[in-house]
């Protein structure tokens, strides 16, 4: 039985045809082929046995999208160690939290990241070593390639860290099983992901709907990938898609607003044949936007870091606005009220997913675990509702909802309302309170480039009270450069409530 998962994604893939290319950098056209990366992550596996490492001990890698992060994620992997992939967007007080948390005995990093990570890394209590991702030189003698490490399918395979948008992260713990799981019911089925696809995504290797995007899914399906080292900025995200013609785009709600408020070519995604987007509710508006002036369906979906990735998706020639899809063959969906007792149809309530990516749990963070874990479900804490049609339509994080009036208001539709405006590029409504002391929706507007900021207020909350009922509308809007995200486009909403 190979239960270690690099055999399918590593070992598999190089056997059946090693000179097919498996990576192609964005930036410099270099290109790595599937037994360059066998190659690549047994040396990889080598240098931590070099260095001491064994079985279950955690493997800090803070690393930019190459060949290099895959190559020491599954090497680490090989030898039944843990990688911890971790943002390349934090501060030094964040990875000084992470290193110690995960307790991880090495660390790995990019050349650009070097600074802050062993700035971070002095007097941490269980680190031993740290090196560039770049640097394969193996210190010490005789070190051979041993078989991969005989794991089965229930031992913890990589950590993925919560982004932290209502404390402090979380290391999800996510087993080998689970990488099979989400390619097969998701890549292979959903998306019909094959050898003949090129695949690219804006979201990063770190971000778990990343690592699925960039990193297993084209391992397990034979898909080629194309890694962006670099930030992802619309004019560059454009002229990689116009040079590498990716047949798979991979975005999040921000990045598809950004490129809709540039200057890009129309024609730009001709090559595309789906685009997915997930971290959060695409609304409406930009899908129809998109597909609009681009040409190509946007396939939102719903997943998180607890689920590895998406467990409810819209399917393509089929896709609902404003909607998460319907559940994927091999997850299971509950909407639950407060006390835990299943809703009817459109009623809302807390989603709860059961299925085999489901993590094992919070590393050392019991309390938050049982809080997560009900049974064999996940409770979510996104607040859902599950539609006539079948589809499932997020109304926003638990947390999130506003009681206007004594009526429940979401965030999220609120939004798409204000998003249908062309002079706005990004939103963000949260709960303030007027002089009553009364939560009351605020609006935080980004405009768009191309326009003026004149009578931007009064055009927002003229457009929500035509649109939406009146208690709904926003009784301040902010005008802002940017809205505060995490690494992974998920706006810091407590930020903006605070």
């Amino acid at each position: 039985m190979k239960g270690n998962a690099v055999h399918r994604f590593v070992i598999d893939p190089a056997l059946s045809a090693p000179d097919a290319v498996a990576v192609t950098d964005a930036l410099s056209g270099a290109t790595t082929s599937r037994n360059e990366l066998l190659e690549g992550s047994q040396l990889a596996a080598r240098i931590l046995l070099s260095r001491g490492v064994v079985a279950e001990q955690r493997i800090f890698m803070c690393c930019a999208d190459t060949s290099a992060f895959l190559m020491w994620f599954w090497g680490a992997m090989w030898i039944g160690a843990v990688p911890v992939p971790v943002s390349t967007m934090l501060t030094e007080k964040d990875y000084n939290f992470l290193l110690e948390d995960s307790r991880a005995v090495g660390a790995v990093f990019s050349p650009d990241f070097q600074k802050v990570v062993t700035s971070a890394a002095k007097e941490q209590p269980f680190l031993r070593w740290s090196q560039m991702d770049n640097d394969f030189e193996i210190s010490g003698e005789g070190i051979e390639t041993p078989g991969p490490y005989p794991a089965v399918e229930d031992d913890v395979a990589f950590w993925l860290y919560t982004s932290g948008t209502t404390g402090f992260p979380k290391g999800a713990m996510h087993r080998h099983a689970d990488l099979g799981f989400c390619t097969d019911v998701y890549a292979a089925a959903i998306l019909e992901m094959n050898a003949d696809d090129v695949v690219y995504s804006v979201a990063k290797l770190f971000f778990a709907y990343g690592l699925g995007n960039a990193g297993y899914f084209p391992a397990g399906t034979g898909a080629r990938v194309i890694l962006n080292p670099g930030r992802p900025v619309p004019e560059d995200i454009a002229a990689h898609v116009t040079m590498h013609r990716p047949s798979l785009f991979f975005g999040v709600p921000t990045s598809y607003g950004q490129l809709l408020s540039s200057e890009i070519p129309d024609d730009t995604f001709e090559s595309v044949r789906v685009a997915v987007s997930a971290g959060e509710p695409l609304p409406g508006e930009i899908h129809r936007r998109f597909k609009e002036r681009f040409g190509v369906e946007i396939l939102d979906g719903l997943g998180t870091t607890e689920l590895a990735h998406i467990a409810i998706s819209n399917r393509p020639g089929q896709s609902v606005p404003n909607s998460s899809g319907t559940v994927v063959d091999g997850y299971e969906v509950s909407i639950r009220d407060e006390s835990g007792v299943e809703v009817p149809d459109g009623e809302s309530g807390t989603l709860h997913i059961k299925g085999e990516s489901v993590m094992t749990g919070y590393w050392n963070r019991t309390d938050r675990t049982r809080q997560a874990l009900i049974g064999e479900f996940l409770a979510t804490g996104d607040t859902y509702v599950r539609n006539a049609d079948g589809t499932y339509t997020c109304l926003g994080r638990t947390d999130d909802m506003l009681k206007v009036g004594g009526i429940w208001v979401s965030p999220a539709e609120v939004e798409s309302c204000i998003l249908e405006l062309e002079q706005i590029s990004q939103v963000a409504v949260v709960g303030a309170e007027d002089e009553e002391g009364l939560v009351k929706p605020k609006a935080y507007v980004v405009p768009a480039s191309s326009h003026e900021n004149a009578n931007i207020e009064a055009a927002v909350q003229d457009h929500v009270r035509s649109r939406l009922a009146p208690f709904k509308y926003p009784r301040w809007v902010e005008i802002v450069e940017a809205l505060p995200q995490t690494a992974t486009g998920k706006i810091k909403r407590y930020l903006l409530r605070s």
